[in-house]
């Protein structure tokens, strides 16, 4: 008798998860239907019944497939709090996890982690920097994604990545003492493969301009908003 009862148990899972994946292939299917030229990464349920999340890199927008609508805006709590917004910071908290840490210059060994995407020529970056030097409590993470118009910015980044001490040079890179282009540039194949990596890492979190944070691997903080960091350490 029991053995009977697994087997129908056993039975009804199998056809729920069949079910629930024809469900979801369907909601794809549907969407494609509507909307042939649309790209995305992927498509999942959202807290509202039939309407749907539609993922593509850092930004969503929703669909709903009966009646085969496509909501483009952000999704608001009758609170006032942005639900897309808030789903955004999910989606690259989730890619900064994800992230290879091993790669970044490490600082500090605090309890809070503030990975941090930079440029030594950035005024805004250097200046948050220095805010960020000045606290004990935190391991910072740093990536470099060196801007275009900044055309010395890579080889300071070689040069970091080639010293023996890299926080050091770093420290002396955001405190404009490369400034003065006197440093010896490296051309070490391994500076430029680190260097590129980097640059990736910053790809995958859709980085378009530094600094750029995420605190906590919770909530992500674009430019030197050094209030919008202290009250993201603070959640």
């Amino acid at each position: 008798m029991i053995k009977k009862i697994a087997i129908c148990l056993c039975s009804f899972l199998l056809v729920f998860a069949i079910c629930e994946s024809l469900r979801a292939e369907t909601v794809e299917e549907s969407f494609k239907k509507a909307f042939p030229d649309a790209d995305f990464d992927r498509i999942q349920p959202t807290e509202i019944k039939g309407v749907y999340e539609v993922i593509k890199g850092p930004e969503i927008i929703y669909f709903a497939p009966d009646p085969g609508y496509l909501i483009v805006g952000d999704m608001f709590t009758k609170e006032g709090m942005n639900l897309t917004e808030r789903r955004k910071e999910a989606l690259f908290a989730e890619s900064a996890k994800q992230l290879p840490l091993d790669k970044a210059i490490k600082i500090g060994s605090g309890k809070h982690a503030v990975v941090e995407f930079t440029d030594p020529d950035c005024e805004f970056c250097r200046r948050a920097s220095q805010s960020l030097s000045q606290r004990q409590d935190l391991t910072r993470y740093v990536f470099f994604f060196p801007l275009p118009m900044h055309k010395d910015a890579e080889n300071k980044v070689k040069y970091i990545f080639c010293a023996n001490d890299r926080v050091k040079a770093y420290q002396d890179a955001m405190r404009g003492k490369l400034d003065d282009q006197k440093y010896k540039k490296c051309s070490k194949p391994e500076a430029a493969e680190l260097l590129e990596q980097h640059k990736q890492a910053g790809q995958k979190l859709h980085v378009s301009g530094t600094p750029f944070f995420v605190v906590d691997f919770k909530r992500t903080v674009k430019g030197a908003d050094m209030e919008g960091i202290e009250e993201a350490l603070k959640n």
